[in-house]
């Protein structure tokens, strides 16, 4: 029991909940009469990443900078950052560094700078990043991913009722039902809820669901 309960201590901590931008969104303060214009968009490589700065200066060709910043991977393992001509560590940075902060992955974002006329110095221009990319952040849907494992549960019509009300009861939803001569169901169960899922099932149905266990990997939660 000890080693079991070892394990399991061992594989929560390895398998961490973490956030993904799973939808980009636009964002826009003004500072001192400079436009500063944060858009976010969902990035799962550094191709994916580069491809979207590209697209965004192209959009913004008449702009004085195009600032960018992305963190991808489960724990923010590839980071990049760019002043694009503000002077060093003023915008790319602050940048990176709010992605960072708000633990969302695997996202891109380019802040671009129309100037406005009046310099903003070294404290203003950081201020003036970091708010644009909040803004852009909040314009912006975030998911969470957890690990957990799919089932494949079968049943019929008498245990269907039961199973749906040990669902609602644990906060968990069937991603696929299909209803034939019997009822199947797909889901994906958090990891730590996997044991208590299938007891309760089993006991529920006195045995007679079907519970297969097809694969484990993070899920949108």
């Amino acid at each position: 029991m000890e080693r079991k309960e070892m394990l399991r201590k061992e594989m929560s901590q390895t398998f961490l909940p973490y956030k993904i931008l799973k939808q980009g969104g636009c964002g826009e303060i003004v500072e001192k009469k400079s436009r500063f214009i944060a858009t976010l968009s969902p990035a799962a490589s550094e191709e994916e990443a580069a491809a979207f700065i590209e697209s965004v200066k192209k959009k913004y060709w008449d702009a004085r900078h195009n600032c960018s910043a992305f963190v991808i991977g489960e724990r923010g393992e590839l980071t990049r950052c760019s002043d694009d001509g503000e002077p060093a560590g003023t915008a790319g940075k602050p940048m990176l560094e709010t992605l960072l902060a708000s633990g969302v992955r695997n996202a891109a974002a380019v802040v671009t700078r129309y100037f406005g006329g009046t310099l903003l110095g070294t404290g203003g221009l950081v201020r003036a990043y970091t708010q644009a990319l909040q803004a852009g952040l909040e314009a912006s849907l975030v998911a969470t991913m957890q690990y957990g494992t799919e089932y494949r549960v079968g049943t019929d019509y008498n245990g269907i009722g039961k199973i749906q009300y040990i669902l609602s009861q644990m906060g968990l939803e069937a991603a696929e039902t299909e209803y034939t001569d019997t009822v199947r169901l797909k889901l994906w169960v958090p990891f730590g809820e996997t044991e208590n899922f299938c007891r309760k099932l089993t006991e529920a149905t006195a045995g007679r669901a079907e519970i297969e266990e097809t694969g484990s990997r993070y899920f949108e939660a």
